[in-house]
């Protein structure tokens, strides 16, 4: 078959730019996380080192004392979020070229993995985000970190099941439906799914009193942030990269190339 525009792209090489992609939206969203994020880390670690000073009995961490110094800790952001990037990356490609393959869709110039960024960041980062927000160190009881941990996973589970729900709904009403419709359409299936898991689901209320708000927020919307930067920075590296493959196998297939 004579390579098109159209011809579906080899899997390795999708995979290899959803990679990339990761990687380089992980560099940047540790970036931002050490930029945004850490000056409140540190802020909270104080309090906590605070208290722990003043109620020995409490048994508090000794943060200077752990088995990774705080600069290895700064250092091993960059990792961390290089190499998770990197997984979430690959899994948006695995997920890409089966839609394509599925729907037969090879010259969306990558819009389709936008979309499927978009709906990983609405389904396994906003939705478990407003039910369970991000705490920095000092906030929360480490007697139900176990549980807090299953059911934040749980609702990152459900938020996925919400946005599926949602694609759904928009697919039922059809094609020939008005926009708005459809649209409406999957708000419903979306929102059916995110209220019931967010009633059913376990609270936990573990902020002490005394702890500053303006610093829990601040934290709260920084890891929320770097969460937006790595997932619209895969999204949009990744479909930049697929548009770049295509008018390369467009231009290879040309006559006389």
């Amino acid at each position: 078959m004579p390579l098109t525009a159209t011809t579906a792209p080899p899997f390795v090489t999708v995979l290899v730019r959803g990679l990339l992609a990761g990687l380089i939206a992980g560099l940047l969203a540790g970036a931002f996380a050490y930029v945004a994020g850490e000056p409140h880390v540190e802020a909270a670690i104080a309090i906590e080192e605070a208290a722990a000073h003043a109620e020995p009995a409490a048994g508090g961490h000794d943060h200077e004392d752990a088995l990774v110094s705080r600069t290895g800790q700064r250092g091993g952001l960059f990792l961390a979020t290089g190499l998770f990037g990197a997984a979430m990356g690959g899994l948006l490609a695995t997920a890409y070229a089966l839609l394509s393959r599925r729907r037969r869709i090879y010259d969306d110039d990558g819009r389709a993995g936008l979309l499927l960024a978009g709906a990983a960041l609405l389904g396994a980062v906003i939705v478990p985000f407003l039910k369970y927000p991000a705490n920095p160190p000092a906030v929360g009881d480490p007697a139900t970190f176990n549980q807090r941990t299953v059911t934040y996973l749980l609702m990152v589970v459900l938020g996925l099941v919400a946005v599926w729900s949602g694609s759904l709904g928009y697919r039922a009403v059809g094609d020939a439906a008005p926009t708005w419709q459809r649209a409406a359409a999957a708000a419903a299936g979306f929102l059916l799914v995110t209220v019931v898991a967010y009633v059913v689901m376990p609270s936990f209320q573990e902020v002490p009193d005394d702890f500053p708000a303006t610093l829990l927020w601040d934290f709260r919307l920084a890891s929320l942030g770097t969460q937006v930067v790595l997932w619209t920075g895969i999204g949009l590296l990744f479909a930049a990269l697929m548009h770049h493959d295509r008018r390369r196998r467009a231009a290879a297939a040309l006559p006389g190339t």
